[in-house]
Order: structure tokens, then sequence, then C-alpha cells
């Protein structure tokens, strides 16, 4: 399903002390329609919602909303101390491209090769 880096998981573990987070409590992990890429994730310390899809690593957990699971599917979760741009960052093997905010991508579509769009180079971002 999807896995998480060392460094991740530890950041994760850091924000959920952090927060008081309950013990049962862990990343929940979504796409939604949305950002200059036409797909965003999104992230919040969330407990498990029903129909979830729960994937438990090095003494966290991540909850993978049901209706995005076709676009995380061999995911990475790694987590990034970049001045300019720190947090947890989405490796996706699904996605055509990516604009380079790193939030939004466009989705692989089968038989279909992506094209350059010069306005996914972050310029234009929220």
């Amino acid at each position: 399903m999807i896995t998480l880096t060392e460094q991740a998981a530890t950041e994760l573990k850091a924000l959920l002390k952090a927060k008081g987070a309950a013990d049962d409590a862990g990343l929940r992990l979504g796409v939604q329609r949305g950002g200059c890429a036409g797909l965003q994730y999104t992230m919040q310390v969330a407990e498990r919602e029903e129909g979830d899809q729960v994937v438990a690593q090095d003494g966290v957990c991540v909850f993978l909303s049901p209706d995005s699971l076709e676009y995380l599917q061999g995911c990475k979760i790694d987590f990034s101390h970049d001045l300019s741009d720190a947090g947890f960052k989405i490796v996706n093997p699904n996605a055509a491209r990516s604009c380079g905010c790193g939030t939004s991508f466009e989705a692989k579509e089968e038989g279909a090769e992506p094209s350059y769009d010069p306005a996914l180079d972050g310029t234009k971002c929220s």
C-alpha cells in the first residue's frame, strides 16, 4: 500500500505528541479535486474514520480515505527539513506530473502521455 520513511515516522510521532493527540490518532491522508494540477493532497492529524484503510508502521498509523485509495497506491511519505519547504512530502507513482509546490498533482491516465505545462512550475500555486 504506502510506506513511510524513517524520518517521516519520527516526525509524525513528534507531531502527534506535540498536538496531544489521542493514542489512536494518526495522519489522515486523502486526495481531493483542486490545486494547480487538478488534484491535491489533504493531511490532518485525526482518528480513524469508518472505511479508512490503516497503515501501521514504526509505531504510527496513517489512515487512508477510501475515495482516495486509487491515487495513493504505492506512495511513499517522506519528511523534508528544507528551509523554504519543510514538511511531509508524498512520492506518488500514480502522478503523471506534479506541481512545483509538491502538494498538487495530475493523475496518470492509462495510455496517455502527460505534456509539459509551464503553468505547473510552482509559480502559480496557492
